[in-house]
């Protein structure tokens, strides 16, 4: 088994939801959507890895030349 894969921290929903201040709704429907991958512990209890919080991050920065355009 992957060592790295097992230091990587598993964040809750209500976690990252609070990290990016989005609603815990919209980080389900993420997950639902594909666009967040998420590990399930069981049928309710679903986590998000620390690295795929930040892939899913690094993927959405800008260096702000679109922005008003």
């Amino acid at each position: 088994m992957d060592g790295a894969i097992l230091d990587d921290e598993l964040l809750t929903i209500d976690q990252v939801a609070k990290e990016l201040q989005l609603h815990p709704d919209t980080i389900r429907r993420y997950v639902r959507e594909r666009k967040l991958k998420a590990v399930r512990l069981s049928a309710t209890n679903l986590r998000i890895r620390r690295s795929e919080l930040n892939r899913f991050l690094r993927e959405r920065e800008t260096d702000g030349s679109d922005e008003g355009s």
